[in-house]
């Protein structure tokens, strides 16, 4: 790992701790405590919960006579940290109406405050672990407002959360495919800055030839497998996928609304028009593969993907930007990637396991990835809630094929003879 100044991490402890403060303000209090589902949580709990973890990784070990905020939140706030101890159940977070959203930012200040004072006498140790506080919060400003979305979406009054900037009337750049030779090369991180441990270690993959999509899926070539019968047709579908949208009676991603036979979608501008020319997003990896089999073509392994983003200077549509939203690409600008990083994350076909050579973390901290390694598909290239600076080639976002409540859309991969 690169060498830690206090400067430079109080500066990006300041500026992380910021970004959720403004991201709470458009929000009221009633907005800030309900939960949607049980995969989702209150916006009020996630400003408590990052801040649980500078208290409990970081100040419960260095300050003297270190005494909480308050007891009771050790338990309420934490997550799924068992080695630390009992959690509240997450189901029933949105149950948590005290403290109140005042008392969770006295809570926020207090604990900047304590933080800012042991900045100074820190060692590298404690200035990584502050450092990996703030990429944790980060992770849960993206997962805010995906939470918040799927929220107001359930209110007959579709509100925006935020006023987002208009819309520019372009067109979609034609699709092409960017061919890649393949060969034995090394993915994973192995630079000195910061990772998360599921990056490491860097190791080599042999990769064939393959080619892969200029562009994301827009909404109307999605539409267009909607309008094919795709969610009507089975042998489109694995057979989980089939199994989960009969179940669910899924007929279109999750934001979609028909609405006197014109579509729309739900953002969180509040309910707009379906831009066929924007990517489509909000899919599982069930409907990203159903898409992909009715194109002729699959996702790209996560090896893939990584090998041929490396390359691209990490820009695009990232929180800040003013969108909060996927935005059409009007021009290729010679490039032959575009959209590679932000706008949707991109489902691949690989699950989210360990590399040849992982070793979680000692402590509790050892639970933050590795746990978590089964069951879940890897996504790459962040998306437009994801705060600027804090993805890159080798990150590895996961999620359970059936979620979509995440900004997650399509990229084409196909081997080099389907092209003839």
């Amino acid at each position: 790992m690169n060498r830690l100044t206090p400067e430079c991490i109080r500066d990006k402890f300041h500026s992380v701790r910021g970004l959720s403060d403004r991201l709470i303000t458009p929000l009221s209090a009633e907005d800030a405590c309900v939960q949607s589902m049980p995969d989702a949580s209150p916006a009020k709990w996630h400003l408590a919960h990052v801040t649980w973890f500078f208290e409990t990784f970081v100040l419960e070990s260095l300050e003297p006579n270190f005494q909480p905020f308050h007891p009771s939140y050790r338990k309420m706030f934490n997550s799924y940290y068992n080695a630390v101890g009992a959690q509240h159940p997450r189901p029933e977070r949105g149950m948590l109406t005290r403290p109140t959203l005042p008392e969770v930012i006295e809570y926020r200040h207090n604990v900047d405050d304590r933080i800012q004072k042991i900045i100074d006498r820190a060692n590298q140790n404690v200035l990584a672990t502050i450092e990996l506080g703030c990429h944790h919060e980060q992770q849960h400003q993206e997962l805010l407002l995906m939470d918040i979305k799927h929220l107001l979406s359930l209110n007959p009054l579709y509100p925006p959360y935020l006023g987002c900037q208009t819309r520019i009337a372009q067109p979609a750049v034609e699709r092409r495919w960017v061919a890649c030779p393949g060969g034995l090369l090394t993915v994973g991180h192995d630079d000195t800055s910061f990772r998360f441990d599921n990056e490491t270690p860097p190791h080599k993959v042999w990769i064939e030839p393959f080619s892969l999509d200029s562009r994301p899926i827009s909404n109307g070539e999605y539409l267009d497998f909607v309008s094919d019968g795709g969610y009507q047709t089975p042998t489109m579908w694995l057979a989980d996928g089939w199994a989960t949208i009969q179940e669910k009676r899924w007929r279109s991603p999750l934001y979609w609304r028909e609405i006197e036979g014109e579509w729309f979608e739900f953002t969180l501008g509040g309910l707009e028009s379906l831009d066929l020319n924007a990517p489509v997003c909000h899919l599982s990896h069930y409907e990203a593969d159903a898409f992909c089999n009715w194109a002729g073509a699959r996702l790209p392994t996560e090896f893939e993907w990584e090998t041929i983003a490396t390359d691209e200077p990490v820009v695009g549509n990232f929180l800040g930007s003013g969108h909060l939203h996927p935005r059409r690409h009007g021009s290729a600008n010679g490039r032959e990637l575009l959209q590679i990083y932000g706008d949707v994350w991109e489902w691949t076909r690989s699950a989210y396991l360990p590399y040849r050579g992982f070793t979680a973390a000692s402590g509790a901290i050892g639970e933050y990835n590795g746990k978590f390694m089964s069951n879940q598909v890897v996504l790459k290239g962040g998306s437009c809630t994801t705060p600027k600076g804090h993805v890159r080639a080798t990150y590895r976002n996961f999620f359970y094929p059936h979620h979509r409540w995440q900004f997650s859309g399509i990229r084409l991969a196909r081997e080099p003879s389907a092209l003839t």
